[in-house]
């Protein structure tokens, strides 16, 4: 009787945990505009309830995730929002979009200057076919949903990180907060993203990503006049991600932030 509790009790462990990480629960939806197509991944509310109204989460993946699989967006992230506790204390509308494979969410050139690799951010130019994608969506979102516009938010990692800075250079006044993981941006846009509260992330032994640019960013912020959290790993390399999204206070930090 003993072994067979214990052996009952693993089993409903198990099965509460595989719920929790259930990717499944985020439909897959495709957004269309014109002949382009945009692939994303939706998570509503446990119980959710179209009556009432919710934040909306937008995150933006890195380059390794890139396709048209409406899959591998959800590889960094994705159990973040499933899990149990998190879909219980923060009821939200969440979505992944898919950037194409060839494609990139920002405005960028890279230059090589000295035997090393420099990104160059573009933010004066037009948008991306990427971004405008990534735009329509976000405004089909509003529309069709009930989400509470003083608690939109956006976050994203790598070429996310730095599409996260760009959406809200290009929308200055839709997202209350964003999270920009090992990214970057223009520090001359800080101003057009000071009305956003921001959590900058990056690892000191990037090499992929200089740490450099979430430096300048968050200087750039502060003296825009922003609200800006900084944190740098001393230890993480380019999967600063990780660490992330195990901060204790993050979820927290961010539903906490409104317009």
């Amino acid at each position: 009787m003993i072994r067979f509790s214990i052996g009952l009790l693993f089993f409903l462990c198990m099965s509460s945990t595989l719920k929790s990480q259930d990717l499944s629960l985020y439909q897959k939806k495709y957004f269309v505009s014109g002949n382009d197509t945009l692939p994303y991944r939706l998570l509503l509310p446990a119980n959710y309830d179209a009556s009432k109204t919710y934040p909306l989460v937008f995150f933006m993946h890195g380059a390794g995730e890139r396709g048209s699989d409406n899959e591998k967006q959800l590889v960094h992230g994705g159990k973040l929002f499933l899990d149990d506790g998190n879909r219980k204390n923060y009821p939200a509308i969440v979505v992944f979009p898919q950037c194409p494979l060839n494609g990139f969410w920002g405005n960028i050139a890279f230059k090589m200057k000295d035997g090393k690799r420099n990104i160059d951010f573009l933010v004066d130019s037009p948008a991306t076919k990427a971004m405008r994608l990534a735009q329509g969506l976000l405004y089909d979102l509003l529309r069709s949903y009930p989400v509470r516009k003083k608690q939109v938010y956006v976050g994203g990692l790598s070429m996310g990180g730095m599409g996260t800075f760009e959406l809200v250079y290009r929308n200055p006044s839709i997202f209350a907060a964003a999270i920009a993981i090992c990214g970057g941006s223009n520090p001359a846009a800080a101003k057009k993203m000071s009305k956003t509260s921001w959590w900058i992330f990056h690892g000191a032994k990037d090499n992929v990503v200089p740490p450099a640019l979430s430096e300048q960013m968050n200087e750039a912020l502060l003296s825009a006049g922003a609200k800006v959290k900084f944190t740098v790993y001393p230890e993480a390399e380019h999967n600063s991600w990780d660490s992330a999204f195990a901060e204790p206070g993050l979820l927290q930090w961010l539903f906490a932030q409104h317009k």
